[in-house]
């Protein structure tokens, strides 16, 4: 089975992390999603972060409905901080008969040679890559960068896939509801209901 890995801190999962892992799941040649949920770093203090079975709990509900799509909490388990690398060796020792492969924005491709062991992930994995639009600010900075890692796009493990650009962000969410805003549209229903339920994010 072909499984794609789709990180995130998921706080909030949105709809736009839908639309992405649903595009991949139907459009890209890969069996299932899973929606890993990166745990909190214990070592790093963050107080927008909500608790890590919360945000777990937000993707189960998001995700219920979507047969191709599953939440993972494999990265808990694991010691702090989180590796991609180490994760893949852990799922590969767990389910040896699954082909894993990652799921990433343009973004993180122009950064993926800071990872630790880049060059291990592109030599045993699959990457696909999904379009996000460009910061006309950064100009300078944002040409060399590209040009840096051009060769990363056309790399025979890297698979550039024409999904929607998605432009919404966790952070807007948090900002908005912590200012009263309705960002109910922005939400699958079942996450907006847990978030108002709980409170979360209004202070």
């Amino acid at each position: 089975m072909k499984i794609g890995l789709y990180f995130g801190t998921y706080n909030p999962i949105h709809v736009g992390h839908l639309i992405i892992a649903n595009h991949m799941a139907e459009f890209a040649d890969l069996d299932q999603i899973w929606m890993v949920v990166t745990p909190h770093n214990p070592l790093k203090k963050k107080s927008t972060l909500l608790d890590d079975h919360q945000r777990l709990q937000m993707v189960y509900l998001a995700t219920e409905d979507y047969p191709k799509i599953r939440p993972s909490d494999i990265e808990f388990k694991l010691p702090q901080p989180s590796y991609t690398v180490n994760t893949l060796v852990h799922l590969h020792e767990k389910y040896p008969t699954h082909d894993f492969s990652l799921i990433m924005g343009e973004d993180n491709l122009k950064t993926l040679h800071k990872w630790k062991n880049y060059e291990v992930l592109l030599e045993h994995y699959n990457i696909y890559v999904y379009p996000r639009l460009e910061d006309k600010g950064r100009t300078g900075e944002a040409i060399s960068e590209e040009e840096e890692n051009i060769e990363l796009k056309s790399h025979p493990k890297v698979h550039i896939i024409d999904a929607p650009i998605v432009e919404i962000s966790s952070t807007f969410i948090r900002n908005s509801i912590k200012e009263g805003k309705n960002i109910q549209p922005l939400l699958p229903p079942k996450v907006w209901e847990y978030i108002d339920h709980n409170n979360f994010y209004k202070k």
